[in-house]
C-alpha cells in the first residue's frame, strides 16, 4: 500500500510542493479545508498531515493552532519550503501581453514591486494553484497566474518570470502531523517540543511559568496567544522549545510550567528541520 500525505488546496499548490519536498516517496491527497486534511488522517485515508503554520513574510496561518489541539494528531516533522513565486501563462504568451495577475491575496501583497513595475494589475483568486488552473482553463493570454513552478508543471502553463517576490527569503513552515504520536523518538541532530497550555488565573503565572525554561536554559523558538471558548479571559499559549521531554533541563521547565498551568498538553517531539538554523 502507498503511504498517503493529505494537504490544503489544490495540486501544485505551496502545501504540495512542501510534501513533494519532505515526502517524496508519498502520494498526495488534496483536500478542500484544514478540517479535511486532519479528517483524512484521522479516518485513515491518509497517513500524515501537512499543515502550514507561519510564513516569514505573512505571520502565523489564521486557525491553524485553535486546530492543532483538537485536531486527536501529533506533530512528527517539521519542514521549512522557501516560497518562490513565479508570473505563469498559457504557453506563447509574452511578458508584455500580461494586463492582469491573479493569486492568493497574500501572494499578490508579496509581489508588488514586479506588478508594479510592468503595469500589471491584480486579481485576487481563492488561492495560488486554484488561480494557475483557471487561467489554463481559460487559456487568456492576457490574465496571468502567481503560483509554484509545479503548478506550471501541472497545468501546462509557461513561466514568464521566475522568483518574482519582494523578499529573499520568503518562506512558510510546515508541520507534519499523523495519528500516533512517538515521543521517545530521537534524531541525529537537535529535537524540537511543541505543546500548548492554560496558566491558572493567579498573577503573574505566564511571567512565573516562563521563568523555568530561563532558569534551565531552554531556549523557547514560538510563544503565542489566542483566545478560547470565545472568552476574552481564556486564554490558550502555544510554544516550540529546543529540546526534548526527557532532556534534564527541559524536564525541569515542563515541571514548573505544569506548576502553574490548570492546562498542558505537548502536541509533538520532532527533530528540529535543518533549514531552521
Amino acid at each position: 500500500m502507498t503511504d498517503r500525505i493529505a494537504f490544503q488546496g489544490e495540486l501544485g499548490a505551496y502545501s504540495h510542493q512542501a510534501c513533494r519536498d519532505a515526502r517524496p516517496g508519498h502520494e498526495v491527497l488534496p483536500c478542500r479545508t484544514f478540517e479535511d486534511v486532519i479528517d483524512a488522517v484521522r479516518q485513515g485515508e491518509a497517513d500524515l498531515a501537512m499543515l502550514p503554520v507561519e510564513n516569514s513574510t505573512y505571520g502565523r496561518v489564521a486557525d491553524i493552532h485553535h486546530l492543532l489541539p483538537e485536531s486527536g494528531l501529533h506533530i512528527v516533522d517539521e519542514a521549512f519550503v522557501r516560497v518562490h513565486i513565479n508570473l505563469l501563462a498559457v504557453p506563447g504568451t509574452p511578458l508584455s501581453g500580461v494586463r492582469r495577475a491573479m493569486s492568493h491575496p497574500v501572494l499578490l501583497g508579496q509581489c508588488r514591486d514586479f506588478l508594479a513595475q510592468h503595469g500589471i494589475e491584480r486579481v485576487t483568486g481563492a488561492d495560488t494553484a486554484g488561480s494557475a488552473q483557471a487561467v489554463a482553463r481559460d487559456g487568456r493570454p492576457e490574465v496571468a497566474a502567481l503560483a509554484s513552478e509545479l503548478a506550471g508543471e501541472i497545468y501546462g502553463l509557461e513561466v514568464l518570470a521566475r522568483h518574482i517576490e519582494d523578499h529573499d527569503k520568503n518562506t512558510t513552515r510546515f508541520l507534519i502531523m499523523a495519528r500516533e504520536a512517538d515521543t521517545t523518538r530521537r534524531g541525529d541532530g537537535p529535537m524540537m517540543t511543541s505543546f500548548v497550555f492554560k496558566v491558572r488565573n493567579i498573577p503573574a503565572a505566564l511571567y512565573k511559568a516562563m521563568g523555568g525554561f530561563a532558569t534551565n536554559g531552554v531556549n523557547m523558538t514560538k510563544l503565542e496567544s489566542y483566545m478560547v471558548g470565545g472568552s476574552f479571559s481564556a486564554t490558550q499559549f502555544y510554544a516550540d522549545i529546543e529540546g526534548h521531554p526527557e532532556d534534564a533541563n527541559v524536564k525541569l521547565a515542563l515541571d514548573e510550567l505544569a506548576y502553574f498551568c490548570s492546562e498542558q498538553t505537548i502536541l509533538g517531539v520532532y527533530p528540529s528541520d535543518p533549514n531552521r538554523r
